[in-house]
């Protein structure tokens, strides 16, 4: 069951405004890197669903993160039908991500009061998730859509809220470009955890890649 409630991880989500998105098959590892996004000041992070027995690698992180990192809400990513999210709601996803928008996922969350952002590429798409109660929707991906789509798109729909993964990067033009747009949070993979940086286990570096970006984003929004 979750520990957060609705309201708490979507406004978690907007004071923060940055989601990492990580994936690792070892929860060690994973344990590590959560932590050290902890120590950078994040508070919503996303595991993906990506490998086999990912589901045990993120019970793990769940039970690591209630009993080690107060405040550290985590979700679950890349979810795309109903039965896996029931499965991940089980071991405590606090929300769940798709890169793609599935109206039969919404009933089951929020049955559970826990947020689904679904991945839309369309206003209609967003506008079909709003109707299902997706509070937040995820834009994807951002990389080929651009900021001027978010920015069309809050324009005849001003109350939408948008996060976007997908060509994030922790760099001051892309994130005030996103965050002037419209977005309320940003998803980023791959541009916070370098690969050479997680082979060395260079823990540190992570939490000031974290940082940093943070700082950009609390200076842009």
């Amino acid at each position: 069951m979750a520990k957060y409630s609705k309201i708490q991880v979507l406004a978690t989500m907007k004071e923060t405004g940055m989601v990492p998105v990580f994936y690792n098959a070892d929860a060690e590892v994973a344990k590590k890197v959560l932590k050290a996004c902890y120590d950078g000041g994040v508070r919503a992070f996303e595991f993906t669903n990506r490998g086999d027995f990912a589901q045990e690698v993120f019970g793990e992180l769940v039970k690591y993160a209630n009993k080690e990192l107060p405040g550290m809400i985590v979700g679950i990513g890349s979810v795309v039908d109903a039965p896996t999210a029931a499965m991940y709601l089980q071991l405590g996803a606090n929300f769940v991500v798709g890169p793609l928008f599935n109206p039969e996922i919404a009933p089951v969350c929020n049955r559970r009061l826990v947020p689904y952002c679904p991945g839309c590429g369309t206003v209609s798409e967003v506008g079909a998730a709003q109707e299902l109660g997706c509070d937040l929707c995820k834009v994807f991906p951002g990389d080929v859509l651009g900021p001027k789509f978010v920015k069309g798109l809050r324009a005849p729909m001003p109350w939408s809220q948008i996060m976007v993964t997908g060509g994030v990067k922790p760099e001051r033009e892309n994130l005030e470009g996103w965050f002037k747009a419209g977005v309320t949070c940003v998803g980023m993979g791959s541009n916070l955890f370098p690969k050479d940086v997680i082979a060395a286990g260079e823990w540190s570096r992570i939490s000031e890649l974290c940082r940093n970006a943070l700082d950009i984003i609390k200076e842009v929004k």
